[in-house]
């Protein structure tokens, strides 16, 4: 059909003249409607960029405690298995800075502890008063299984109850009641 004919029918309509392929020959149109086209294509655009993997901070010292260092760990372990990125940074203060062999052991016990999730991008290296570390998440390493396998039960286990396959709680002898004592008056002195 003549461009002039499909613009009219287009304005008739209340929608838009659309080229398709401008290349084609004779070039594409289509009548529609130019807003909700452009909302659908940038919805279709988002969903193929998928999830970016961020760069998740942990910032630790050379004489930080056992604890807090396990704190930070769980912390990167759920980082990794969420399939974000993890830089540790060893911050030194004052004369901390005469011992970087501190930090370095730290940052590697860092590492020791997170190897089954993470792979180090890069190792351990002193940048002014900061010593960096990246991790980065191993593939399928973190994947969690699905909601629906962990909840299943095997129905054909009974659970342990302690009753010797009973079905009911044990009867417990009942002893026979004390018979009550006379009380004797005493005698005064």
């Amino acid at each position: 059909m003549q461009s002039r004919q499909a613009l009219t029918i287009a304005k008739e309509e209340g929608l838009d003249l659309v080229m398709v392929s401008p290349t084609a020959q004779p070039p594409v149109c289509r009548i529609i409607d130019y807003g909700k086209h452009k909302y659908l294509e940038g919805k279709l655009g988002k969903d193929k960029k998928g999830k970016q993997q961020e760069v998740k901070g942990i910032k630790i010292s050379p004489r930080i405690a056992e604890h807090d260092l396990d704190f930070l760990i769980r912390n990167a372990s759920r980082f990794l298995e969420e399939g974000h990125k993890v830089k540790v940074t060893c911050m030194f203060k004052a004369r901390e800075i005469t011992h970087p062999e501190l930090g370095k052991k730290k940052l590697e016990v860092f590492a020791e502890q997170v190897v089954e999730l993470a792979t180090v991008e890069r190792t351990p290296t002193l940048d002014g008063r900061m010593m960096i570390m990246v991790l980065v998440p191993k593939p399928n390493a973190g994947k969690k299984k699905d909601a629906k396998d962990q909840n299943k039960q095997d129905g054909g286990k009974a659970v342990q109850d302690h009753r010797n396959g009973k079905d009911h709680a044990p009867q417990v002898a009942q002893q026979p009641p004390v018979p009550a004592q006379e009380c004797v008056p005493e005698a005064e002195a």
